[in-house]
């Protein structure tokens, strides 16, 4: 069948749907991610729009063994964990920096769209194809090297962040920024969305660890931004208008990170509540007495109970049920031996129960049960929308209050974790796709999340960044005025506006889109 998708900014685009596979078709083998995982190509979009005569060009500069125009190269670079597929042209799987200045100066010269991909596990589709053109995939530029002295990571863009760590730790350094999808997400999407983890309330963002980057204007121009020192004020701070900018401001290649000294010494420990307003008024008690712990993961019931059923084991013994927050201390043997005390006085007055981890695989587990609870909830509904809004600390309470209100009145489940020690919370909208009033009281859920964080003082997103899913929300967040200034740097910057169009700007409703029924490596589910 077709479709026609809604316009948008004066702009139609017509997308084809394959039909569905019988189930007895071969599997189609991602080749960027070999052993890892396998879909069947059910329901594809095709952007109309060609570019066929740029990539003619640029297949004979570069070869076709990295110019790649197959169906499988197409297919799996059509999407990233957002799942909502738009089929480009061709994918450059760039060897070196050399290949990508060469792709962007046939781009920018032939005003082709160029997406930059790592491994796609941005949950927003800031690097879906929208507008098809050619995809730059960087996953072959990975190489990292360990500054032991000075206590930076040289790093290129292609390199996985738990390999990052894993190479620091091996020198006595620590690279604290931990997505959930570390052990397949790049630094170089890292950087391009800001990502976050559970580390950021002590830590900070990946912002706070980048020293300097390295990569190219649209033009194919190599531009450095900071040098691999601890101070660099000459000129305009342009490293940072980069940071969080999702590939539409130039295309990183390589970057300085920042590490810090390894932690001598971690402690874990498990607290419940009574109910989730009991749970937020007792960390803001915490953050009082001026602890900072290295993780304070909030769950609430829903996510706890989520948790259990899919994992069968009860998050917290004698406590099933009730909302948790799981706090570890990193630092010093001296300041975790000062702050536990702190911590188990708080805990015996504010806490229905806690425990403490009586060694490093009793952490590992209660660690393993927050990880699973994103995916568990999907026993609630097969579809969610996952915000990751960022409230301040004094408006934790009204905005629990809210979520239950928005949960009655809506008629959906909405259960929610996330990092207390910055306010970045997990906000996940669950309803079933094939029931209409659920999808549109999803639509005017997500609305009215959006509208509560922005009023009580609160961010959009704390670490997944704009991409497609946010698009509707930009608005909310910024002033007509301030829009007109982001445009302004994208104008200047890309004034053809060839890297990573159609997002941020442009209204993108996600939950009016069909997704791919596929399951990649980093998924929770």
């Amino acid at each position: 069948m077709r479709a026609r998708r809604p316009r948008s900014q004066g702009v139609s685009y017509n997308f084809h749907y394959r039909r569905e596979t019988t189930g007895d078709e071969p599997l189609i083998s991602a080749a960027g991610f070999p052993g890892l995982f396998s879909w069947r190509p059910g329901g594809k979009l095709y952007a109309v729009k060609s570019f066929g005569r740029a990539t003619r060009l640029l297949q004979r500069r570069l070869g076709s063994r990295i110019v790649l125009t197959d169906d499988a190269a197409l297919d799996e670079a059509s999407f990233d964990s957002a799942k909502i597929p738009f089929r480009p042209e061709a994918v450059v799987r760039a060897r070196n920096e050399a290949d990508i200045a060469v792709m962007l100066e046939l781009a920018n010269a032939h005003r082709v769209p160029v997406t930059t991909r790592g491994r796609g596990t941005t949950l927003t589709g800031a690097a879906t194809p929208v507008r098809g053109g050619w995809v730059l995939d960087t996953l072959a530029l990975n190489a990292i090297t360990i500054d032991g002295e000075s206590g930076m990571a040289h790093v290129q863009a292609g390199a996985k962040v738990a390999d990052i760590q894993r190479a620091a730790e091996a020198k006595g350094w620590f690279y604290p920024p931990d997505p959930s999808s570390k052990e397949y997400c790049t630094i170089g999407g890292n950087i391009a969305c800001n990502a976050g983890g559970m580390h950021g309330g002590k830590y900070g963002v990946t912002r706070d660890f980048v020293i300097a980057l390295r990569g190219f204007l649209p033009t194919g121009e190599l531009v450095e931004w900071g040098t691999a020192t601890k101070k660099f004020s000459a000129g305009f701070n342009l490293r940072d208008l980069w940071i969080g900018s999702e590939g539409m401001l130039g295309v990183i290649t390589g970057a300085v990170l920042k590490l810090i000294p390894q932690p001598a010494e971690r402690w874990t420990l498990l607290t419940s509540f009574r109910n989730e307003t009991h749970a937020l008024r007792s960390a803001l008690a915490l953050f009082r007495l001026r602890v900072q712990p290295a993780i304070c993961e909030f769950l609430d019931r829903g996510s706890v109970m989520c948790a259990e059923r899919a994992t069968g084991k009860v998050v917290f013994p004698g406590q099933s049920g009730r909302p948790v927050i799981l706090l570890e201390l990193a630092g010093s043997k001296l300041e975790v031996r000062e702050q536990r005390a702190t911590l188990l006085a708080w805990a015996k007055e504010h806490a229905v129960a806690h425990q403490a981890a009586r060694n490093r695989g009793e952490a590992e587990q209660l660690w393993s049960v927050r990880r699973k609870c994103s995916g568990a909830m999907f026993e609630l509904g097969d579809a969610k929308l996952n915000e990751d809004v960022v409230l301040p600390m004094r408006n934790y309470v009204r905005f629990a209050l809210f979520l239950a209100k928005l949960s009655r009145d809506s008629g959906l489940h909405i259960p929610t974790f996330g990092h207390l020690a910055d306010g970045n919370l997990h906000v996940n909208i669950m309803y079933h796709k094939a029931d209409p009033a659920e999808c549109r009281a999803a639509e005017k859920a997500v609305q009215r999340l959006m509208e509560t964080v922005v009023t009580l003082g609160g961010a959009i997103s704390g670490e997944h960044g704009i991409g497609l899913a946010k698009t509707p929300f930009l608005r909310l967040q910024h002033s007509p005025a301030q829009v007109r200034a982001m445009k302004a740097v994208k104008d200047a910057l890309d004034p053809r506006g060839i890297l990573n169009p159609g997002k941020m700007f442009e209204r993108f409703e996600v939950w009016k889109y069909p997704r791919l029924q596929v399951k990649l490596p980093w998924d929770h589910k």
